[in-house]
């Protein structure tokens, strides 16, 4: 059974958030309602949010024993045939960051109804020699994205090592990772590494929960970040080829990096809106973005705000973007949400428009895309469904222990974005 729970406008005179109840079964999808508090930033609406959506958050998964949740899941469109595919990853909740197995889930009908999870082979950890030592390597952090030029859906992530007994070495070797969905066999193909220059600052550079945008010649624009010896970590842009089988390096845009206490740039997500390419960025302290002409020289960073000059209060979580021909958004986590209690306050999950220009978050159209139960909603993914339709997916990451006691079930969530109006950047 899926819970699907539907989100409507906030009405003015409330402080809280409706969601309607239906005692029905759709389909194998149960509908019901609760209410949640308002967190927007204000009850003041100073204008109507445009382009206008309405937001409804499927369960088609859950998973937590005490031992595994579910991590990582994100969805590609396979555009002909109106299938999705997910892949997702188990943790083990006795470890940090230990993934010993990804998984992959189908939607036949965009989203109406979904298989249950499977392994999938191709995307498994294997044991390779680093170092003169035998370790398990895992393939992690993967997004699956549909690659028009060549007709392939094409996933990438980064490469995590472990020692024998499944610990994470640090400091590692890391490579971007990458697999194709093979469309007949309904499987992923074994997963490859992108080869990088031959220089020691990329001996750990990957691609771990970026957002990548393809160009219309074919060419990838993939954001990866990496840490030279000695130096905190850094972000560029790759331009990349991909054919259809393989995954090449071409080159590599200007270098950014942060000057501060941290350890430094992560997780990098691209998008490109009214003539800019726009680069989202984490890092421990806060979250920052910056702009280009050419989509692999940028700006210096800066950090994200408000429109009224407050800080957006994220940190050391990823942000990505959803984009719609009429308007930019983010996706984000933030502190000042009465979410202290939240691992790095990393739920609730907000969506809100970007001002492409001053490069800032407009704080009235914030709204709780996923709903805060006490675990943590920082690692999740955008996919472009239908010219009416984008989701975002994430899950419930069940630790630090006792997070189930605020609600949370480690519950797989596609939070649904229904457009008013057809999204003219939705590519079939």
């Amino acid at each position: 059974m899926v819970l699907l729970i539907v989100m409507k406008k906030k009405n003015p005179k409330s402080n809280s958030r409706r969601i309607f109840l239906k005692d029905s079964l759709i389909a194998g999808v149960s509908l019901c309602t609760l209410e949640l508090p308002s967190v927007m930033a204000s009850d003041k609406v100073e204008k109507e949010i445009i382009p206008d959506y309405r937001l409804d958050l499927q369960v088609p998964t859950r998973l937590f024993d005490g031992k595994q949740c579910w991590v990582h899941p994100r969805a590609g469109l396979i555009p002909h045939r109106g299938e999705v595919i997910m892949t997702l990853s188990t943790l083990d909740l006795e470890g940090s960051d230990v993934f010993k197995g990804m998984y992959r889930m189908k939607s036949p009908d965009r989203g109406a109804t979904w298989t249950q999870p499977e392994r999938s082979p191709g995307l498994a950890p294997r044991m390779e020699t680093i170092d003169g030592v035998e370790r398990p390597v895992a393939a992690s952090d993967f997004w699956p994205k549909w690659h028009h030029k060549t007709g392939v859906l094409l996933g990438t992530g980064h490469t995590i090592v472990y020692t024998p007994e499944w610990k994470v070495t640090h400091p590692r070797p890391r490579h971007t990772a990458y697999a194709i969905f093979d469309t007949k066999k309904g499987s992923w193909n074994t997963w490859k590494k992108l080869k990088m220059p031959d220089e020691e600052r990329f001996r750990n550079a990957g691609a771990g929960c970026v957002q990548r945008l393809d160009l219309s010649d074919g060419s990838l624009l993939l954001p990866v970040y990496f840490s030279p010896p000695g130096e905190n970590s850094q972000v560029a842009v790759c331009r990349c080829a991909f054919d259809g089988r393989d995954l090449t390096f071409r080159e590599i845009g200007n270098t950014l990096s942060v000057a501060d206490d941290s350890r430094g740039l992560h997780e990098p997500s691209l998008t490109y809106f009214a003539g800019k390419y726009l680069l989202t960025i984490r890092n421990d302290l806060q979250g920052y973005v910056t702009s280009s002409e050419d989509g692999m020289h940028f700006a210096p960073i800066r950090p994200w705000k408000f429109d009224d000059g407050t800080d957006l209060g994220n940190y050391n979580t990823q942000q990505h973007w959803v984009r719609h021909s009429d308007g930019l958004f983010l996706v984000y986590t933030r502190r000042g949400a009465g979410n202290d209690h939240v691992f790095r306050h990393r739920a609730p999950l907000f969506i809100a428009e970007v001002d492409p220009e001053r490069l800032v978050v407009v704080r009235h159209t914030e709204r709780i895309l996923v709903p805060e139960r006490g675990a943590r909603l920082g690692n999740f993914g955008v996919t472009e469904v239908s010219p009416s339709e984008t989701w975002v997916t994430v899950a419930e990451w069940m630790q630090p222990e006792g997070v189930e006691k605020h609600g949370s079930d480690g519950s797989v969530y596609v939070a649904k974005i229904h457009w008013n109006q057809p999204n003219a950047l939705f590519e079939s």
